[in-house]
């Protein structure tokens, strides 16, 4: 996975996510706070999908074979719609039902000081995850916005740390408010509800993720930028007059393939053609380096076989 795939962002986040799961756990054991055993789950959960991601891209740096002619590409497509579904899961569902339990049969939270203070520790903690994965994408984010940037990345792994921490920030925040409220009323009712709200927020993480992660999978084509630059880089005015219609996809987040047909003169020979064509590729390679498999068709121009 090359730097630009947010190694350093998914390291940083699973240190902090291992050290923040083993405190949240001891912090239930001392106090029984249910908000803490479903924080305790969610960070493990978000460990093991910051372990899927990392295997993803080791996965995905195979060689083509001829049963995967465009290679593995896609690896981590899968690997972070896997994190979409633990997330969802592990999660979400944990904390939802923990906070059903919890509502139902509340009690209260013994040595407060234990909860408080770990939750203190792993809001800071995260705060330095969630730096890391800010720095990281504003490497490669430009002029974006955040929505955008979540949108449009074709690496998934920096979106999915970015929603992750943004989420362990916020599910820490209402676990601190829930455990806060039930010491303040004596009511252990809150900490249900606060682990009932961690739930709900890390269900709808999971979705956004999911949609996502989904549409890369189905295989979405280059960006509006790159599809410009490919066909500018397609037409040389002399043998290659336009383009008549064009497709790309991405087979990786650092892959793409792209479709052509291009319009010549009828009278240019077929060396003059494709030299054209060999020229055209080069030009495209230079363009947008990620442009990996190129696939061109000459043909004379007609109106009703254009785009």
């Amino acid at each position: 996975m090359s730097a630009s795939g947010g190694t350093r962002a998914i390291v940083a986040a699973l240190a902090a996510n291992l050290a923040i799961a083993v405190a949240k756990f001891v912090a239930f054991l001392f106090s029984g706070s249910s908000s803490m055993l479903a924080e305790s789950v969610h960070s493990l959960a978000d460990s093991g999908n910051q372990g899927l991601l990392l295997l993803g891209g080791k996965k995905a740096k195979r060689e083509a074979t001829p049963q995967h002619p465009f290679g593995y590409g896609r690896e981590r497509y899968i690997y972070a719609f896997l994190v979409s579904i633990v997330l969802f899961t592990v999660g979400g569902m944990f904390a939802i039902y923990e906070g059903i339990e919890k509502i139902n049969h509340p009690h209260p939270i013994e040595a407060w000081y234990w909860p408080v203070g770990v939750l203190v520790f792993a809001i800071i903690a995260e705060s330095f995850s969630f730096r890391t994965a800010i720095k990281e994408s504003n490497e490669i984010r430009g002029k974006q916005t955040w929505t955008q940037f979540v949108r449009r990345a074709k690496a998934p792994e920096l979106p999915v740390v970015l929603l992750e921490d943004l989420g362990a920030l916020v599910g820490l925040v209402l676990a601190l408010g829930g455990v806060g409220l039930a010491l303040l009323t004596g009511n252990g009712v809150w900490d249900g509800i606060g682990t009932l709200c961690i739930g709900v927020l890390l269900i709808v993480i999971a979705i956004v993720l999911a949609a996502e992660t989904k549409s890369l999978l189905l295989g979405e084509a280059a960006g509006i930028e790159e599809i410009e630059k490919i066909k500018t880089a397609l037409v040389d005015g002399d043998v290659v007059t336009r383009v008549i219609h064009m497709r790309t996809l991405h087979l990786g987040p650092e892959e793409l393939l792209v479709a052509a047909k291009i319009a010549v003169e009828g009278h240019d020979t077929a060396t003059e053609v494709a030299n054209a064509i060999n020229a055209a590729e080069a030009r495209i390679r230079e363009a947008v380096p990620i442009a990996r498999v190129i696939y061109l068709e000459p043909d004379i121009y007609r109106p009703e076989a254009a785009e």
